[in-house]
Parts: C-alpha cells; structure tokens; sequence
C-alpha cells in the first residue's frame, strides 16, 4: 500500500498561503479554516437552470436569507473580492454536473478523470469548495500519465493517422498528456470543504511536478459550490 506523502503544506493564514513556495514533493498548499454560516441555504435558494452556473455578488446580495445565510453570503463575497485584489478572475461556480466528454470513449478528457492542469505563463490553480462533494488530490508518486500505459498509447495511435513525428504533438493538442491513471491501491486525498488551495500547474518555470486532481462525481440531487481561479 502507498505511503501517504508530504503533499500538501497546511497554514494559517492568506499571506502564507499565497507567499509559500512549492518544493520537492509539496505541490498543493492549504488554508485551514473553520467557516461559520449556512451556504446550503444560498444553495437551496439561488436560482439554476444549467448543469453549470456563475454566481456573481449582486445574484448573492439579491437573496433574503437568514442570520447564517448572511454569514455565508459575507464569507463568499469577501473570498472573491480578496482574490481580486490579487489580480486573479475567480468564478463562483453553482455546479449540478460537468459535461462528459465522450470524443474518444476509450479516453475520457473531461474534469472527472484524474489530471493536471497547464498554462504558458506560472500561476497556480486556486480553489475552495463550499458545499457539496469536493475534489481530490493524488500523490504523483501513486499515478502514471495515460499516454504512457502501452495499451492507452496503442489506443490513441490508432486515432492518429499522420507521422510518428507529429504523435506527441497530437497527445498535447488534445490533451491527451494530462490525464492520468490512479495505481492499484493509491490513496486520493478528498479536500475539505471551506479550506482554501492552492495546487501547482505545468508551466515553464515551475519546479515541482504539477498536482494531480479530478473533480467528485456529485451526489444524487445534490449541487456543488465551487469558487475557482
């Protein structure tokens, strides 16, 4: 069985969480918090007529909500206006499910499958999960990319007609590369709900391998709150 591994670095604060570094194994970082309120109720009462819905401030100050929905809405609207101030976009997502893709059916690209994330420029994934299921994080030791399993990668050249030259330029195009697959007995770390992280990407500059997540498979009837950057 896989040992568990230094993976996430825990603190207590906002300015530790976006001053400290990655290092050696350590690529997803946490804000540990305890938030008071009711964010089922701002689920329960914000309207929805899509798989997937961006939440903006004036939609959560339009609800009438009790004392801890207030204390929920106040929680979620001062996340989002700290993160701005960083310069980011956060997006406050109402999620009932993502879309699956079935482009390739022996080869899933969608967000329920296990996978890093990448960008031209360094910056870093930040999420936090409010309600509902949450995401999980995978130790890189207890994974392997996709492409490199021989019956995947026999898989994906058949769907190449071109050059050998060109494949791996296909597996990037399509994002082949960035999925991939848990080993026998590996221990998916669920991310606490509230809690703030901030997960390493592949980019240029990084030093540390980028962290490998998924999202939940959502419980029967039961929407996520998700505030992304």
């Amino acid at each position: 069985m896989p040992h568990k591994e230094n993976q996430i670095h825990c603190v207590n604060n906002f300015e530790d969480f976006i001053s400290t570094s990655f290092y050696e194994k350590m690529n997803a970082i946490c804000w540990n918090r305890e938030l008071a309120g009711d964010f089922s109720e701002i689920v329960n009462k914000l309207e929805s007529n899509k798989n997937i819905v961006e939440i903006l401030p004036d939609d959560l100050l339009k609800l009438e909500l009790s004392e801890q929905g207030q204390l929920a809405r106040n929680i979620l609207l001062e996340d989002l206006k700290t993160l701005k101030n960083l310069g980011t976009s956060p997006t406050l997502n109402l999620i009932e499910f993502y879309d699956r893709d079935d482009s390739y059916p022996t080869f899933p690209t969608d967000v329920y499958s296990f996978h890093v994330d990448r960008s031209p420029v360094p910056v870093d994934t930040i999420l936090c999960t409010y309600y509902g299921a949450s995401s999980e994080i995978l130790p890189n030791s207890q994974a392997v990319q996709k492409i490199q399993i021989p019956e995947i990668r026999d898989e994906l050249k058949k769907l190449h007609d071109e050059s050998e030259e060109d494949f791996e330029t296909f597996l990037s195009d399509h994002f082949f590369d960035l999925h991939y697959q848990e080993i026998p007995e590996s221990q998916p770390v669920t991310l606490k709900l509230g809690d703030f992280y901030r997960l390493a990407i592949d980019h240029p500059e990084s030093k540390v391998l980028p962290c490998i997540h998924r999202a939940p498979k959502e419980k029967n009837g039961e929407k996520r709150l998700l505030l992304i950057c």
